[in-house]
């Protein structure tokens, strides 16, 4: 529990330096060779189906079992062993960084729209040339919403259950998703196992921070229509699991979010999530960013306490 505290803490004092070692850009470049090398050998989209599937095989194993495997051979070392087991767990978790770069946009829309679209790109797959001011924020609280399910709760549901072994599997499956799971000519078959184990790592966290979304908003945004939007636009989302999340914030911010857009060049339709009770504006990135921090509070105070329980 010590452990787990002490990397959220350093999360959120240091965030994710571009220049510090981290596990998930080496994830990226296994995934990318890994692509590589199918894209050469696989000729037919059957291939490339199967291709993807083995590396979902792989990047579990190795994403679960490297770390797993690494703090049990420094067990007897118990003060190294406390502080690498601290920074896996801090690598898992994106709560500093994702502050951060929404705050970046928001920064840059007050410089101008143009910059405003260029700073966009650090955080989203969407075209991003054409974008409003509107249409910016609401892709920005969009993947704030969302990535507070994928980066953030996610990985500590699995460190709860299985460590930061755990933490790390969950980070390589997300990872191969946001690289693979494109549903474009070029991604759709060698992303498609990619994209369904990712759906299915999700399931669980992402109706949890839809839960934990509404459930520590008392006493500052409205409860009560998130929950109503929760319930009726869960479903309004392409993913199974991120309509549970966007649903939520735009239920207690009192929003409109969704909307076609641009990936890679191919035109998405989405129908929109939550209802247009307030015009949106770039305090809402505000204040989906406070949602965020209320979420993972909030499930560390529970985990903190059935910890003591069962101690």
């Amino acid at each position: 529990m010590k452990s787990l505290i002490l990397a959220v803490i350093l999360d959120f004092i240091l965030g994710d330096p571009y220049s510090f070692p981290h596990p998930v850009k080496l994830m990226g470049k296994i995934i990318s060779f890994e692509e590589g090398l199918v894209r050469r050998f696989a000729k037919t989209r059957r291939k490339l189906k199967l291709g993807g599937f083995f590396i979902v095989i792989i990047n579990i194993f190795l994403g679960f079992f490297l770390p797993f495997s690494l703090l049990k051979i420094i067990s007897p070392y118990r003060t190294f062993h406390g502080l690498v087991n601290i920074y896996l767990i801090y690598t898992c978790l994106a709560a500093r960084s994702l502050h951060y770069e929404a705050s970046k946009v928001r920064e840059a829309l007050d410089s101008s729209l143009e910059e405003g679209r260029n700073r966009l790109l650090y955080i989203v797959g969407r075209d991003t040339q054409e974008l409003n001011r509107e249409e910016i924020i609401r892709a920005t609280v969009e993947t704030v919403a969302e990535n507070t399910s994928d980066g953030l709760i996610a990985p500590l549901f699995y460190i709860f259950i299985f460590g930061p072994a755990g933490g790390l599997a969950y980070k390589f499956v997300n990872t191969m998703d946001s690289m693979l799971g494109y549903t474009n000519a070029k991604y759709r078959d060698i992303g498609y196992f990619p994209a369904i184990v990712d759906d299915i790592f999700n399931y669980i966290p992402a109706r949890l921070t839809s839960l934990l979304m509404c459930l520590s908003s008392l006493g500052s945004y409205n409860i009560k229509n998130g929950f109503k939007i929760l319930k009726r636009d869960k479903r309004k989302h392409k993913s199974p699991n991120a309509g549970y999340p966007e649903a939520a914030v735009a239920g207690l911010l009192g929003i409109q979010l969704g909307g076609g857009s641009l990936y890679h060049g191919e035109f998405i339709d989405k129908p929109y999530i939550g209802d247009n009770l307030n015009q949106i504006s770039d305090r809402h990135i505000i204040d989906t960013v406070k949602i965020m921090y209320r979420s993972q509070f909030l499930l560390l105070l529970i985990y903190i306490i059935i910890s003591i329980r069962t101690s």
